[in-house]
Formats: C-alpha cells, structure tokens, sequence
C-alpha cells in the first residue's frame, strides 16, 4: 500500500485532489477570501501549530477510544469535529451583527495546513505494512481528512461531490483510503 513514487510531494498530492475535485464537481473551485490585515510569521506559525495539535489529539482520543469506529472505520466528521471547527474558523467571512470584532478569514493558514497533512499521508504511506494495523487506519483517516479540508477551503458542499471523494482518484491510501 506505499507508494510507488518516491518523488511525490506533499504540493503534487493536494493538487491531485485538487484536480479530482474539480472533475467531480464539474467547475472551477472557489478561492477563499483572505483578510486584508498582515498575519505575522509569528501568528501564522502560532495557528498552524494549533491546528496541528488538535490534529494529533483527536487521532490520539480515537485510537484510545475508538469511540467513532462503525463497520467501515471511524467517521473523519465525528473523529475530527476540533480540526474541522477550526479551519472553519480560520475561512470565516461573515459574523453576526452584534459580534464585536469582524471576521478575520485566514486562508494561508489553511494552506499550511493542507501541507501537513499531505505530508502526514506521504509519510504514512510509508509505514503502512498490512490492512488494518494502526498506521493503515490513521493515513485512511488523514487522508479523508485532507479531503474534508479540502471541501471545506474551496466551499464545496458534501451534496456536491456524493459519495465521490477526491482520493478515490488521486492515489494517497488507495483502495484503503475508501471507506463507503
């Protein structure tokens, strides 16, 4: 289940779901907004680190757990709910009207994001040695993750893409990375 190419890079995979993505929905993606105001190294740093945590800390509750596991694995929605709330955050463009600051959108943060995980699926990819070891789970949920994310950055609703999910078609996992 590793991959058969070592070249690949973290960019090439998130532009293969990118591209599979867009086939699948059949139109352009949509950029996300950014807030005009500067984001220091400092903060983007501080964000990224963030969303990685909450990363490892929702695939460590779940493989001590397995609170989410059904049938076919874990639900990426339901092992990941902080991960997803917070890129939400991060791509936020509208705030009720009596909030008392405006949105603040940070899409680069998400960019970063998208990295990590491509890289965490790369590097997984690697370790997998049978189906249904610890490692074959966690690149399946990374992977579907990076989906879920992608989704989430380009505005596309679940509705829009069925059961269709953009690994199915742009490697990273496999047939493993396939749940439904």
């Amino acid at each position: 289940m590793a991959s058969t190419d070592d070249t690949r890079t973290p960019e090439d995979l998130i532009e293969a779901r990118r591209r599979s993505l867009r086939k699948t929905v059949g139109r352009a993606l949509k950029t996300p907004a950014s807030d005009r105001s500067p984001l220091t190294a400092e903060r983007r740093s501080y964000l990224l680190e963030e969303a990685e945590e909450l990363y490892w800390n929702d695939l460590e509750w779940e493989n001590v757990t397995g609170e989410e596991e059904l049938e076919g694995g874990p639900l990426t929605e339901l092992t990941f709910p902080g991960v997803l709330a917070f890129v939400r955050g991060l791509l936020l463009t509208e705030v009720p009207d009596d909030s008392p600051v405006g949105p603040a959108p940070r899409p680069q943060v998400v960019e970063d994001f998208l990295r990590f995980l491509a890289e965490r699926v790369l590097e997984l990819e690697g370790q997998v040695e049978e189906e249904g070891d610890e490692e074959e789970q966690a690149l399946r949920m990374t992977s579907e993750l990076l989906d879920q994310v992608l989704l989430t950055y380009h505005g596309v609703s679940p509705e829009d893409v069925g059961p269709e999910v953009p690994a199915k078609s742009a490697g990273a996992g496999g047939e493993g990375a396939e749940r439904r």
